[in-house]
């Protein structure tokens, strides 16, 4: 039972986060009227969440769209199969559970030692882009956060030597599937606080989540400590891959460094010229 300061705390919650969302949502265009929006479920606090907040703003939006729910199975060891269509059944949502053994294919491919992630999320895509396909789901919407996405810039920076982060919406390499992270603007705290008033079904991850010295925790540690000493560095960073130079970078593929030359003595008298 809620008492009413509970209450209170939550509504605010929900309305920041419908907030966020919605920003998110019209400023990369994520969804429109008429769509159908395949909700991918992992049954972490961050899809929980995201399907939630969908579906409340689905009864405002002044747009129609129709919302499926789809969680995959991956066989783990353990994997408490009731908890997500026991929760999808309770909020009368349509909704898909895919069953594939991916579990078995990660651990017997992946040396002992190396982390699952990598081969783990390519499986995981490869089977929900294809069941998105197959219904025809012109969306496919992921509950990554402000917080993935500041820990993805750092990852390809420090470990790939690449300057990309989660794109809010992508379009997929094979064009058949365009992906939204509708809570790109979210604060993880915010949703950890969401999560937790609103009482969701965790399910912990035992593959990825069970592993130790993983670069993204790295990652995200150093992020928090920085935060803790400088509050608000994480959202001055998230800001920065929305406001980028090019011609401050240094990728020649990206902008012509090589045609750059300076103005001739003519050109600048023709400039003074105008000016006066």
């Amino acid at each position: 039972m809620k008492t009413q300061s509970d209450q209170l705390i939550l509504n605010r919650s929900r309305k920041n986060l419908r907030r966020d969302v919605g920003h998110a949502i019209a400023d990369f265009i994520m969804i429109e009227d008429g769509d159908l929006v395949m909700v991918c479920l992992s049954g972490g606090k961050d899809s929980y969440t995201l399907l939630d907040i969908l579906r409340n703003l689905q009864k405002h939006a002044p747009i129609e769209f129709k919302i499926h729910a789809v969680n995959l199975d991956q066989k783990q060891p353990g994997f408490p199969e009731e908890v997500l269509p026991d929760y999808l059944d309770s909020i009368n949502i349509d909704y898909k559970i895919l069953q594939q053994d991916t579990y078995s294919i990660v651990t017997d491919k992946v040396a002992e030692g190396k982390t699952y992630c990598g081969l783990c999320s390519r499986l995981r895509r490869g089977i929900l882009y294809n069941y998105a396909d197959s219904i025809g789901a012109d969306k496919i919407a992921l509950g990554h956060h402000r917080e993935d996405i500041v820990e993805t810039l750092f990852l390809n920076m420090f470990y790939g030597g690449k300057l990309k982060a989660m794109p809010p919406k992508l379009l997929s390499d094979d064009k058949r599937n365009v992906v939204i992270r509708p809570l790109a603007y979210c604060k993880e705290s915010e949703i950890s606080r969401y999560a937790e008033l609103m009482d969701f079904p965790i399910i912990p991850c035992n593959l990825c989540g069970s592993q130790d010295n993983l670069q993204r925790q790295a990652i995200k540690a150093m992020l928090q400590e920085w935060e803790k000493s400088n509050p608000g560095r994480i959202e001055t960073i998230f800001r920065s891959i929305a406001n980028v130079s090019l011609s401050q970078l240094a990728d020649i593929s990206q902008f012509p460094f090589q045609e750059l030359r300076k103005a001739s003595s003519g050109e600048l008298q023709l400039d003074v010229v105008e000016l006066v």
